[in-house]
């Protein structure tokens, strides 16, 4: 009986201990904490990024690749760890992450160029104010963008304005990133960002941020 005792109370330890370790691999699944730097080349672009800013477990390692997804919490922009983890599981509906991707540019212009020669003959007059000096406008019904919106901000002393593409209504709300931007960055390569809403009424500030973390993830030319 006495070791009978012993067993079921080594077994339970054993539960215990094996309970934590298994709910912090769920946790912890997909991710990674590891810094380890990932040598990344796009086109003519090397970029030096760290395991846990990599969104995807099959493209952390070293070589070329035609685009690289990164997730980086607002607003330290950092990757993945245990302290952050609730964030990156959007535990309690949490919207702090903002998912980059890189890849070689496509086109010639970037959102911010394509607003006088593209977007400013698709869209209806009269914007709506939003924060920060943000103004929407809806596409017209014929541009098939469905219930999307433009986001504008005009910052003094910056010739191109500030240009995102945002969901609207329900699709919004569910949507853990449901704006969306994107830059030409480095040696011919676009850079797409999509971020919470709520970032708007820090666009500004956001956008400087993820420039200047793009331009310490790129290393320089191939």
């Amino acid at each position: 009986m006495f070791q009978a005792c012993v067993l079921l109370l080594l077994l339970s330890i054993s539960i215990a201990f094996g309970g934590r370790w298994f709910g912090a691999q769920l946790a912890d699944a997909g991710h990674s904490e590891a810094t380890t730097l990932r040598e990344i080349v796009i086109g003519n672009n090397v970029l030096s990024v760290p395991d846990n800013a990599i969104r995807f477990a099959e493209a952390r390692h070293d070589g070329i690749a035609q685009r690289l997804d990164l997730y980086l919490r607002w607003p330290n922009l950092e990757g993945y760890s245990r302290e952050t983890r609730n964030d990156f599981n959007h535990v309690d509906s949490s919207k702090q992450i903002i998912f980059l991707s890189f890849e070689e540019q496509m086109t010639s212009r970037d959102m911010s160029n394509r607003f006088e020669t593209v977007y400013s003959k698709i869209i209806e007059p009269g914007p709506i104010e939003g924060p920060n000096g943000i103004l929407f406008y809806r596409f017209k019904p014929e541009a098939g963008f469905g219930d999307e919106v433009l986001a504008v901000g005009h910052e003094e002393g910056q010739t191109l304005p500030f240009v995102a593409r945002c969901l609207s209504g329900e699709a919004a709300r569910q949507a853990l990133a449901p704006c969306e931007r994107d830059e030409v960055v480095g040696n011919d390569m676009s850079m797409t960002y999509r971020f919470p809403a709520s970032l708007l009424a820090e666009w500004r500030m956001m956008e400087h941020a993820v420039r200047d973390k793009a331009s310490t993830l790129i290393r320089g030319p191939r």
